[in-house]
């Protein structure tokens, strides 16, 4: 630990699944403006390899892609072979890749009862399962080198999670999913592998992004009725910007947050605790 900066992620390998997506992006260039070498995963070659060569020359860090659908262990655990190859363990893991799909939404003309179950079980699997098997690969490389460095993995929750949102049903059922799994795997890191690795997540208020941007604007870009109830309801009385994640980002990378495990911090304007009143 650098007692001198509790903060410093000089030199930290950092996984960013998802890291060529709005909130992705913009949180692997925050590692990389503070030092880490960052890998970006996903399964677009073209994108990922054009993201991670923009944040190298806005930052001159290093940067890698990492060629794997999230939802492929054999894939992640080939992705994770490379990296230890190239550069070693990985200290920090970012899981920012998920996303909705529109039969996974209640439609303001149906109810439940018109959900179709494949596209919620396409929408769970990409969210949870998403976010279980880059942990269980890159997890078990943290959890066994033997060198005494820390590590840290870091979830991305949803206010979906935290209590109802109206339509978007697979969405909030999986990323509640991840937050038990946070804590879980919290308690299990711990209790079986020391205090080498730590578990949290983020949980974001509203953003723009690409999944939700049909939800909560016009094609002209004026604000749908969802969004204004969304805004009323956010103390901050609008939607966050991609980089207000980051400062969170940082305090659970680094060893600011070195007796900090299994939590969920929502990052949100307010919206998690306003009654409305």
């Amino acid at each position: 630990m650098n007692e001198n900066n509790l903060y410093d992620l000089a030199g930290r390998i950092a996984v960013v699944t998802g890291g060529y997506g709005v909130l992705g992006s913009s949180m692997a260039l925050f590692l990389s403006q503070q030092g880490a070498r960052v890998a970006i995963l996903g399964r677009d070659a073209g994108r990922g390899e054009a993201q991670a060569a923009e944040i190298a020359r806005a930052t001159g860090g290093e940067t890698l892609f990492l060629e794997a659908d999230v939802l492929d262990k054999a894939a992640l655990e080939r992705a994770c072979e490379r990296l230890m190859a190239e550069w070693g363990e990985p200290d920090i893991l970012i899981n920012a890749a998920g996303g909705n799909q529109a039969g996974a939404t209640i439609a303001p003309d149906q109810t439940i009862f018109d959900l179709d179950a494949e596209a919620m079980r396409r929408v769970v699997d990409l969210n949870f399962m998403g976010t279980v098997l880059p942990t269980l690969v890159f997890g078990q490389a943290m959890a066994r080198r033997g060198d005494g460095r820390k590590g840290s993995i870091i979830n991305i929750s949803s206010m979906a999670a935290q209590g109802v949102i109206t339509r978007v049903v697979g969405y909030s059922a999986s990323k509640a999913a991840i937050d038990n799994f946070t804590r879980w795997m919290a308690v299990e890191m711990v209790r079986k592998f020391g205090e080498g690795v730590r578990v949290n997540a983020i949980a974001p208020g509203f953003f723009l992004t690409e999944q939700n941007r049909t939800l909560l604007t016009h094609p002209d870009g004026s604000l749908t009725e969802r969004s204004r109830d969304i805004l009323a309801a956010t103390p901050y009385g609008r939607f966050g910007e991609p980089e207000e994640l980051n400062g969170t980002l940082g305090w659970l990378a680094s060893d600011a947050s070195a007796f900090v495990t299994g939590v969920v911090v929502p990052v949100d304007g307010g919206f998690s605790i306003f009654s409305g009143a």
